[in-house]
């Protein structure tokens, strides 16, 4: 090679090395939204990559013949479509609605055909469904039946309201969406039944009711149903169970039903064996931040601040992996076969025009073979598509690797996905699994915590402390010994010192230091005699202002060290999310609030205690926190999720005590019988609430008015 040609192949790489950022670019703009993931914690994760880019628009450029001139084609869009199905083939086939006919493409997006029975018109059809030999189903609702073909579109068999005695007189049989399973059992989804979808043998005839709802139930319903007679409740309509609003199938035969309502916040999605039952862990799961589907952003409620996800639809790909679409924010969301977020996107779509890759109003969506999704827009009236990013293709290799249970064979591709994005929380799950599985649990343990994950967080901790133990277990255990035959030998010394002591006739002058201590050691009597310690509090000058604002220091150290150092299988929380200082505010609005208002609510009500008797008491009640709560804290981190009822069991003891303690107080400095008691403590409780919202009032007032001086300063200086 030349000189010249040697500097013209170094210009030349020179270019394409500058060319190369500028392209990429170019391809992330293309993109017209953004896309977004979860932390373990629940934090929305900022500037992920695509997981997919839009391709192409399908349905824009449908014509049919002229009747009075049948050589002329006029443009014939799509109108109000409302279900979009992918076959084996990858074909698609999309109910459009309002010109009563199905449209089948081919893979490519080109049109094939239009499919309408000659002797029987479709009339508004909401579902398309073609099985592996062909045949079409349609839910034809405004003919109120389904209809069969086979798959040149001649007319095989239909299906009206069945006729059983099992069929609710009231059901209105408004076919919306169909599906059918390998067996050829038929599922009908209809509009506004709340009974569950309509299952059909094979034959047509009706078999039962499936994966109904659970109607909604709250508190105030408890109430209601104490209060209220069997009529007046039975008149309550909002207690009807939420319809079904679509349904698909997946290859496995799991069928995944769609519901949604404004009422609507868990179980939107339900993945339901052919018994009906719902297998996604996503609402038991004690790792997932949520038991509800469908994402949105800040800005998605900005603009909408009441609104809740509204999901339309749902596609499953042959690995179980998930997408739902939402009505309301009109955001893409997909979730692993597990129910666990992968990434969601969506964009705010110009008036007027159709732009690609941003979707008005979603109804439908389905998934190729390849992946590759299809929105069906019934604003816009037409079908996109989206196809995998190299980044969604990779999250997706790795992950079908773990599902698999192949986790040593997806680390490589997770370690890929988390250099792209260091926060990608499927990423360190992958890794925590795959380092579980080569048996490093202090590096799966480092992992899961990230990952917010706390039961494989306790899972690996478990592994440790056995490999701990099966090391050190002779040092343990001697060490053990030697503590216990220890603490015998102390009290011992101690015992026999204190008789020495008090057998001795000089006795020295307390300082002042020493009466600190004694209101402070008086705690221990008054936690084995917790009425006659609260007497001699009122009675006797046990306690003092210092005793008091020790504990209450004390206290307050104990809450800020439990939420610092609690084990993170207990304690699901970021160290850095911990504020100490915001801690001990709300400690000490707690305090003050509660002494005010038992103080002034006992001054009204026959009490006997002073402020200072309030204010020394509600110190000493909450020294179990201190005496409890530390040590629990610190026990935490050698204990693992196996011995949880243990550890909840101590702190719910400490706070059940930390309750009669108070309880006892308020008796005792007050001189209340038991009746008395408990309503001074409601009271006082109710003072507090009451305190609160005029605390609220009083700020939202200043803020109010603080604007209002500003803007008559500006307007003074201005003039």
């Amino acid at each position: 090679m030349t000189m010249w040609n040697l500097k013209r192949f170094k210009l030349l790489l020179a270019v394409l090395m500058l060319t190369v950022p500028v392209l990429t670019h170019t391809a992330d703009a293309d993109v017209m939204y953004n896309t977004f993931t979860r932390d373990g914690f629940g934090r929305l994760v900022w500037g992920t990559q695509p997981a997919y880019a839009p391709a192409k628009i399908i349905g824009h450029d449908l014509y049919v013949s002229d009747e009075q001139n049948p050589e002329v084609m006029q443009p014939s869009p799509l109108r109000n479509p409302q279900d979009v199905y992918i076959d084996n083939k990858d074909e698609i086939y999309v109910a459009d609605s309002g010109n009563n006919r199905i449209v089948h493409f081919h893979k490519n997006g080109s049109f094939k055909r239009y499919i309408t029975p000659e002797d029987s018109p479709l009339n508004n059809p909401h579902s398309v469904f073609v099985t592996e030999d062909g045949n079409i189903y349609v839910a034809d609702t405004g003919n109120k039946r389904v209809i069969v073909m086979d798959p040149d579109g001649k007319l095989l068999q239909e299906f009206g309201k069945p006729d059983s005695e099992f069929m609710p007189k009231d059901l209105v049989f408004d076919p919306i969406k169909v599906i059918v399973d390998k067996r050829g059992y038929i599922y009908i989804a209809t509009l506004g039944g709340y009974y569950g979808a309509i299952q059909l043998d094979p034959e047509g005839n009706f078999s039962k009711f499936y994966g109904a709802n659970k109607a909604p139930f709250s508190a105030i319903d408890a109430v209601k149903r104490a209060l209220y007679t069997r009529d007046m409740y039975a008149n309550e309509l909002n207690k009807v169970p939420p319809a079904i609003n679509n349904m698909t199938i997946d290859d496995n035969g799991f069928i995944y039903t769609v519901t949604s309502g404004k009422d609507v916040t868990s179980e939107q999605i339900k993945k339901l064996n052919f018994e009906g039952q719902n297998l996604l862990a996503k609402s038991s799961d004690l790792s997932s931040v949520n038991n509800s589907y469908g994402e949105f952003t800040p800005q998605n409620l900005r603009r909408q601040p009441e609104a809740v996800p509204s999901i339309a639809d749902a596609a499953v790909d042959s690995e179980g992996n998930f997408t739902v679409i939402d009505k309301t924010f009109n955001n893409v969301s997909q979730y692993d076969a597990n129910g666990e977020l992968l990434f969601f996107w969506g964009g705010q779509s110009a008036n007027g025009i159709t732009q690609l890759g941003l979707i008005k109003s979603p109804v439908s969506i389905d998934m190729n073979s390849q992946q590759e999704l299809f929105i069906l827009d019934n604003q816009e009236n037409v079908l996109q598509q989206f196809r995998l990013s190299e980044f969604g293709a990779l999250v997706y290799h790795a992950n079908g690797l773990t599902m698999a249970g192949k986790y040593e064979e997806s680390e490589q591709y997770w370690s890929e996905v988390l250099k792209l994005n260091a926060f990608y929380t499927p990423a360190l799950s992958g890794l925590a699994k795959a380092a579980y599985k080569k048996g490093d649990y202090n590096q799966a343990a480092v992992y899961y915590r990230q990952a917010g994950n706390e039961i494989g967080y306790s899972e690996s901790f478990w592994q440790i402390r056995l490999q701990w133990m099966q090391k050190n277990f002779a040092v343990f255990a001697t060490g053990l010994l030697v503590l216990i035959f220890g603490s015998m030998v102390v009290r011992r010394l101690w015992s026999r010192l204190l008789s020495k002591r008090s057998g001795s006739k000089a006795v020295s002058p307390r300082s002042r230091a020493e009466a600190w201590l004694q209101h402070v050691r008086h705690v221990f009597y008054l936690l084995k005699h917790p009425i006659d310690g609260f007497t001699a509090l009122r009675f006797e000058g046990k306690g003092s202002y210092i005793g008091a604002f020790i504990i209450l220091l004390g206290a307050y150290a104990a809450i800020s060290l439990s939420k610092l150092y609690t084990s993170f299988s207990f304690n699901k929380i970021l160290i850095q999310q911990v504020n100490i200082y915001m801690i001990f505010l709300q400690f000490v609005i707690f305090v003050l609030a509660w002494v005010i208002c038992n103080y002034l609510i006992s001054a009204i009500y026959r009490g006997e205690g002073r402020f200072r008797d309030v204010f020394i008491g509600c110190a000493y009640a909450l020294v179990p926190l201190i005496i409890v709560g530390i040590p629990l804290a610190l026990i935490s981190n050698v204990l693992t999720l196996s011995e949880a009822p243990l550890y909840y069991y101590i702190r719910n003891a400490m706070l059940v005590w930390i309750g009669f303690l108070f309880f006892w107080k308020v008796q005792s400095l007050h001189n209340y019988s038991v009746g008395e008691t408990l309503v001074n403590i409601l009271l006082t409780i109710f003072a507090i609430a009451v305190m609160a919202v005029l605390a609220f009032i009083l700020v939202g007032l200043t803020n109010e008015i603080r604007v209002f001086l500003y803007e008559l300063y500006q307007e003074v200086m201005l003039r």
